[in-house]
């Protein structure tokens, strides 16, 4: 048997120490440490291994499709684009090959957050939908076609009071300089049925009513207009008068509320008074960049609109109580020790460490809110954390979307020889 071809990112003794030179077919514990990982369909054998303290995705498959999809992802990775972060191509004898990806940490399939809700979760589905339809215009606006985009082929994570969707499955992606609008429409219809097919699929493993199928098709084809919404507010190029400069703001005022930061901005001449605005836009990461200059906090977009309002709250108070002007780097050194720390730690012990501390601090926060509404007086942190600790957070509440992340601290061992988990 020649000796495979080994390409790894990661140095760590036990990865590369993995028999790679066998298919990975017969790759088994104890001589392995297999994880078992709740995954969808794949068209290509999966497995899990744990080497070095850290969890790899190992996906059997030709070795001309191996590459493809390692370069793609590798692309995708040096544009900063929410995708898996290849880790390794490894070529063994004859028609395999062996890719190596990262896995996605706290992350899970909307399967497994799905069957674990009660029914009816149609505002979870709009936060699911949302996250897919954002993905893609991330992905477009940089150049990739997806080409097989669904929700088996997507990882989610909870960022704030939203969700952030990532590409896993690159096999048939492309990269190019920039997409035709056939290309980008195509990807879309691609996307809205496998959406639709993905949602009945598990509405029937459910047992949910058939009835339900066609709400779940028309949510599907809501993604579109989702999409669209987005697209056209990142590519709007306005023409106004030389005397209402002043939307210039408006729109990067926008594009900011929706976490996106800008280039640049330039104003063309169109006519003997009119100018036609046209806005470069950068990551979406714009008060988590703004959070980081502060505090040195590094979170997902979602989490940082969260914290830079209570950062802000806390602020005002300070100003109240003071009766003076505090600047916001002072006010989040305060807030980090005061409130951060103290509140991360006593709401992660809350949902039982489940999820991230700083994720947890985020759920306090909606709860905190969303109990405050209800009783129309602000009802404190420990009200929020008895809703979060016993009765559980109201149900349409994002943090009610905790449930999907009981599980993702340890992973159990596979044992061939038993045919159980340990």
């Amino acid at each position: 048997m020649a000796a495979p071809e080994i390409r790894l990112r990661s140095t760590s003794p036990e990865l590369i120490a993995l028999p790679w030179h066998m298919p990975l077919a017969h790759w088994s514990m104890p001589e392995v440490p297999l994880r078992d990982v709740a995954v969808g369909p794949s068209r290509h054998l999966v497995k899990f291994v744990a080497a070095d303290g850290r969890l790899w995705a190992l996906k059997s498959l030709d070795p001309r499709l191996a590459v493809r999809e390692y370069e793609a992802l590798r692309r995708m990775e040096d544009m900063a684009l929410p995708a898996v972060r290849p880790a390794g191509l490894v070529r063994q004898d004859g028609e395999d090959a062996i890719l190596v990806t990262e896995f996605l940490t706290a992350s899970w399939q909307y399967r497994r957050l799905f069957m674990r809700l009660p029914p009816g979760q149609s505002v979870h589905r709009a936060r699911l939908l949302d996250a897919m339809a954002g993905l893609l215009v991330e992905l477009h606006r940089h150049g990739v076609f997806w080409g097989d985009c669904s929700l088996a082929n997507t990882l989610f994570t909870r960022d704030g009071q939203v969700l952030q969707a990532w590409l896993v499955d690159a096999e048939t992606s492309e990269v190019h300089d920039h997409l035709s609008d056939g290309q980008r429409s195509l990807d879309l219809e691609i996307l809205t049925e496998n959406v639709a097919l993905g949602m009945i699929d598990l509405a029937v493993r459910l047992e949910r009513p058939a009835e339900m199928h066609g709400k779940l098709i028309a949510e599907a084809r809501g993604i579109a207009d989702r999409y669209a919404e987005l697209w056209d507010l990142l590519h709007a190029a306005p023409t106004f008068e030389f005397t209402d400069r002043y939307r210039v703001e408006s729109t990067v005022r926008r594009l900011n509320e929706l976490g996106f930061a800008v280039d640049e901005v330039s104003l063309r001449p169109v006519s003997q008074e009119d100018l036609q605005l046209s806005v470069r836009v950068g990551d979406r990461r714009f008060h988590a960049q703004h959070l980081k200059d502060l505090t040195g906090l590094d979170v997902g977009e979602g989490q940082a609109m969260v914290l830079l309002g209570d950062l802000r709250a806390y602020r005002r108070l300070m100003q109240q109580e003071a009766d003076e002007e505090v600047t916001e780097h002072e006010a989040a050194a305060r807030w980090m020790t005061n409130v951060l720390r103290p509140g991360m730690q006593q709401a992660h012990a809350a949902v039982g460490a489940a999820g991230s501390p700083i994720q947890a601090y985020c759920d306090l926060l909606e709860v905190r809110w969303l109990l405050s509404e209800s009783a129309r007086h602000d009802v404190g942190s420990e009200a929020a954390l008895a809703a979060l600790r016993i009765q559980g957070p109201p149900r349409d509440a994002a943090a009610a979307m905790g449930v999907a992340e009981k599980q993702t601290s340890q992973f159990p061992a596979l044992d061939d020889e038993r045919g159980e988990l340990t």
